[in-house]
């Protein structure tokens, strides 16, 4: 099982093009990748997701994050990290991946620490080919 965390700019990607963040999205669909996912991560991706400026249907909205509880796993929310954080809503994020063991999938690397569990779309798309083919 191969286990990630989606920060939210993945699911606005997937859902504003066909790129890496979309396939990701289908894989956790498809049940080849499990999600974690706590409860402060799911009210951040329906907050952010509902926002005007973005113009998702409720529909669109709901069905993914129906698909990541139906496919994923909870992880109850609790501080772990005492690591200085960019900004601090991507502590849970951050959190969650060390709690589950899980790669944390976002845009925005910079605002993480260096750790070699924080990847891009891209990357984990590289290394998720990679396992599929050995």
């Amino acid at each position: 099982m191969i286990k990630v965390v989606l920060d939210t700019n993945i699911l606005v990607s997937s859902l504003l093009s066909k790129g890496p963040p979309a396939i990701i999205v289908d894989l956790i669909a498809g049940g080849k990748i499990t999600p974690f996912y706590s409860g402060l991560i799911l009210k951040e991706y329906s907050d952010v997701l509902s926002r005007d400026k973005f113009g998702f249907s409720i529909l669109q909205v709901r069905r993914l994050i129906d698909d990541i509880v139906r496919t994923g796993m909870a992880i109850d929310d609790k501080p772990v990290s005492k690591i200085a954080m960019e900004d601090e809503d991507d502590r849970v994020f951050y959190d969650t991946a060390v709690e589950a063991g899980a790669y944390l999938i976002t845009g925005n690397t910079r605002h993480f620490p260096p750790d070699s569990f924080i990847v891009t779309p891209a990357q984990f798309l590289s290394f998720f080919h990679k396992a599929d083919t050995d």
